[in-house]
C-alpha cells in the first residue's frame, strides 16, 4: 500500500475561492494558478452569484493610466479631477465585481494607480469612492510558471494570495458535460487523466501533455485549450483530416493532437445514433476502450425524452463502468436531469445499481 502526504490547505478549487471572496469581499484576494485553468472564469460565476452587481473586466497587462482614470479641469472650483474609465461601471451608482486579469503582468505605474481600489477601508479610483458592497479581485500566473509576473511588497501587503488548483480530470469533465464540449474531447480526457495533471506533482517531469516552466512549449494542454480544441473537433466533418489534425496541433500540442486523433477516428467507427435508437438490442458495441468512452459521451449529448428508453436499454448491453459513467455524467447535466428522473428505463437501472454510484 503507497503512503500519500495530504498538503492540507496549500491550494483551493475556484469554488472554494469564491465562497472565501463571497464571505468577506472587502479584502482584496489574489487568485494564482497554473495557465489557463480558468481563474479568469470566476467573475462569470461570481456575477451569477450577485446579479444585481455591475461586472468590470479589467485587462491589466494592456492597460495606461489613461485607460484607467484621466484628469478633468473642474473651471468652477479651479482644481482638476480623476474621472474613471466607463470600464470600470462605477457611474452606474451600483455596486461592482471587478477583475484585475493578470494584475502581476502590468506595468508599474498601471499598478500604482489601482492600489487604492486595494484598500479594505474607504477604496477609490482617481477621485470617486468605490461602493461599498463592491468586490474586487486579481489574477496571476505562480511565480514558478516563469511567465513575468511581478509583484512589490507594497502590493503584496494590500491583497490576500489564494493558491488556485488545477481541475483534475474527474472535476473537469463534471464542468465539461454541462458547458457543450465536444463529446470526443470528454472522452480523451477521461481515458487520458494524465493531460491534466499538473507540473507541481511528483512524477509528471516526463508528462509530454502539460506546461511545464522547464520543458518550454509552444502549445500544451490546459482548460482552456481544451475548450478550443473542442470547437475544433466540433466542425472536423467540413474539414479535411490534415487541417483538423494541424488545428489541433495547434491548440493543444503535438502529443495532444496525436492521441486525440485515435479518438476523432473511433467517433467515425461508432454506430449512428439512428441506429441505436431504432435496434438498441443489436446495434454493435465497440470493442476498443477509447470507443467506448467516446460513445458513451456522445449518448449523454444525444438523450432526449423520446429515445432515453432505447438509449438505456443499449448502455446497458456495457461494461458496469460504462453504464456508470453514462448515468453519473447525465445525473450531473442540467440540461439532462429532468430527462432522466422521469424516466422508469433510467430510475430502475439507479436503483438496481445504487453501488455503482
Amino acid at each position: 500500500m503507497t503512503n500519500t502526504t495530504v498538503k492540507f490547505g496549500t491550494s483551493l478549487t475556484l469554488d472554494q475561492a469564491a465562497e472565501v471572496i463571497l464571505s468577506t469581499p472587502n479584502n482584496r484576494y489574489f487568485l494564482q494558478g497554473e495557465p489557463g485553468i480558468g481563474k479568469s472564469s470566476l467573475l462569470k460565476a461570481l456575477s451569477a452569484r450577485l446579479p444585481e452587481h455591475e461586472v468590470a473586466y479589467i485587462d491589466c497587462p494592456n492597460m495606461d493610466l489613461g485607460d484607467i482614470a484621466m484628469p478633468v479641469i473642474d473651471h468652477e472650483a479651479k482644481v482638476t479631477r480623476y474621472y474613471p474609465n466607463s470600464r470600470f461601471n462605477m457611474h452606474k451608482g451600483k455596486p461592482i465585481i471587478a477583475m484585475y486579469d493578470e494584475f502581476t503582468k502590468a506595468p508599474q505605474p498601471v499598478q500604482n494607480m489601482l492600489h487604492p481600489s486595494l484598500e479594505v477601508a474607504n477604496p477609490r479610483l482617481g477621485d470617486l469612492p468605490i461602493h461599498e458592497d463592491s468586490i474586487i479581485f486579481l489574477t496571476g500566473n505562480l511565480a514558478s510558471d516563469g511567465i513575468g509576473d511581478n509583484l512589490k511588497a507594497h502590493s503584496r501587503n494590500r491583497i490576500i494570495p489564494l493558491t488556485i488548483s488545477k481541475p483534475d480530470a474527474g472535476q473537469w469533465l463534471g464542468w465539461a458535460v454541462n458547458n457543450d464540449i465536444e463529446p470526443v474531447v470528454m472522452a480523451f480526457v477521461s481515458e487520458y487523466p494524465r493531460v491534466l495533471a499538473s507540473y507541481t506533482e511528483d512524477g509528471q517531469e516526463d508528462n509530454p501533455y502539460i506546461y511545464n516552466p522547464r520543458k518550454p512549449t509552444k502549445a500544451f494542454i490546459s482548460p482552456r485549450s481544451l475548450e478550443r480544441v473542442s470547437n475544433i473537433v466540433r466542425v472536423r466533418g467540413a474539414l479535411d483530416a490534415e487541417s483538423v489534425l494541424h488545428a489541433t496541433r495547434g491548440a493543444i500540442g503535438e502529443s495532444g493532437a496525436r492521441d486525440m486523433q485515435a479518438f476523432i477516428d473511433y467517433q467515425d467507427q461508432l454506430p449512428t445514433r439512428e441506429l441505436i435508437i431504432r435496434d438498441p438490442d443489436n446495434a454493435p458495441i465497440p470493442t476498443e476502450s477509447g470507443a467506448c468512452m467516446v460513445l458513451i459521451f456522445n449518448a449523454v449529448a444525444a438523450i432526449t425524452k423520446e429515445n432515453i428508453s432505447s438509449f438505456m436499454r443499449y448502455i446497458e448491453r456495457f461494461d458496469e463502468e460504462y453504464q456508470a459513467t453514462f448515468c453519473i455524467s447525465v445525473a450531473k447535466n442540467p440540461n439532462k436531469q429532468a430527462i432522466a428522473f422521469t424516466s422508469k428505463a433510467f430510475t430502475n437501472w439507479a436503483a438496481r445499481n445504487e453501488d455503482l454510484l
